[in-house]
């Protein structure tokens, strides 16, 4: 029980720091909220690493959520502020990649590090990121919600270079800024039916996202190498192996191809692993193929693994940040960051009675699932790419810019 404590109350504190991370963007900045994220996750290293009795741990972990609850939700949403719309996609999605390579890195010094030190090198990228904030300028659109046209304007022309003409951007951005100031900013206003496609768009990517198998996959892919007959430590290594490649992809393709064939092509990869997975524990229940049963496992761990880091993995973020206009993105973004959160706790706390239940039974629903979201990207989700912020999110709410 205490294990369990342990490992789900990082999710407990993602929820909390999702549920403030839209009032502190929103009110405080962006800069400073991803401050705030950083000193939640210096205290939270801190506790971990002196930890005398059980509970400073559990308070360490909470706090750690916290931080990463602010996180999840800020850092897309200022890179897709700050960045022009041919490159948006790829920048947001490079947030992921970074995340993966920074799991990456932890497994392989944890592997061989006591985790005191450990927690203490934690606090090292979050020291780095505070000094860093000190460098970087606020997010022009944030500025312009509050009126600060020329701070706006000046900070889009250091973004953009010396020499880049910014007087149409910082115009679309003014106009359809002070179309919105009318319009209400509180979580009740989030449910009108100008903002219904955008709400459904972003949650159900959220949802489908996490209840798409993804914790199954990274909790029980070491058993599954294991029955592989491969030791667990090369199976990680071959998941990373695969993991960083396949995130650095999505990258490279996210502005070229768009958003929507790469959530089309990792939905199907992502349900046909589930499903190689689900076969494999199948014909094990039958006593059947048990040469290869365990290869077909690790075949679909590899598959889903892949699919999920080429878009499924960073892209709900990115559509996330782009769909929901200045006036919600607070209340929208912060909506959208606790259902991920909650879903990841569930699927986090479901999975190990799915497991007793039925191997099988479970990532056959894991995949029924991918081959929804596959529907569900076809039908509802817009393609964003190579258009500004101000155009999607015009085309997604067409109520909420008329006069």
């Amino acid at each position: 029980m205490q294990y369990s404590l342990f490992g789900s109350i990082l999710t407990i504190g993602a929820m909390i720091g999702a549920i403030i991370s839209g009032r502190i963007a929103d009110y405080a900045g962006r800069r400073t909220a991803m401050g705030f994220s950083e000193v939640f996750c210096i205290l939270g290293w801190l506790a971990i690493a002196f930890a005398k009795v059980g509970w400073w741990l559990y308070v360490g972990r909470l706090f750690v959520g916290c931080g990463m609850g602010l996180l999840s939700y800020v850092v897309p949403i200022y890179i897709a502020e700050i960045t022009p719309k041919n490159l948006r996609g790829g920048f947001t999605t490079v947030h992921q990649l970074m995340i993966c390579c920074g799991v990456s890195l932890t497994y392989l010094v944890g592997a061989f590090l006591n985790w005191r030190i450990l927690a203490l090198l934690g606090i090292i990228p979050c020291i780095v990121q505070l000094l860093g904030l000190f460098f970087i300028p606020e997010s022009p659109r944030w500025l312009a919600k509050f009126g600060h046209w020329e701070r706006s304007e000046s900070v889009l022309q250091r973004l953009r270079g010396k020499n880049a003409d910014v007087s149409q951007e910082a115009t679309e951005i003014r106009d359809f800024t002070e179309a919105l100031q009318r319009e209400t900013e509180s979580i009740i206003g989030l449910f009108q039916l100008q903002y219904l496609k955008s709400l459904t768009v972003g949650v159900g990517l959220m949802i489908l996202q996490q209840f798409g198998g993804v914790n199954g996959i990274a909790f029980y892919a070491s058993s599954i190498f294991i029955s592989a007959g491969f030791s667990g430590s090369i199976g990680m290594i071959a998941m990373v192996a695969v993991q960083i490649p396949m995130t650095a992809l999505g990258v490279l393709l996210m502005d070229k191809s768009g958003r929507r064939p790469l959530l089309l092509i990792s939905a199907s990869g992502t349900c046909l692993g589930c499903f190689l997975a689900a076969l494999s524990f199948t014909l094990q229940d039958l006593h059947k193929w048990k040469e290869g049963s365990p290869i077909l496992a690790l075949a679909g761990v590899l598959v889903y693994t892949g699919s999920f880091s080429l878009g499924m993995g960073g892209i709900p973020w990115v559509i996330m940040s782009e769909i929901f206009p200045i006036n919600v993105k607070g209340s929208a973004g912060s909506l959208v960051t606790l259902v991920s959160w909650l879903c990841s706790w569930i699927v986090s706390y479901a999975f190990n009675f799915l497991m007793s239940w039925s191997s099988a039974g479970t990532f056959f629903i894991f995949s029924s699932i991918c081959g929804f979201t596959i529907l569900f990207v076809a039908k509802l989700v817009p393609e964003t790419k190579g258009r500004t912020l101000e155009e999607v999110q015009a085309s997604l709410n067409p109520y909420s810019t008329k006069t």
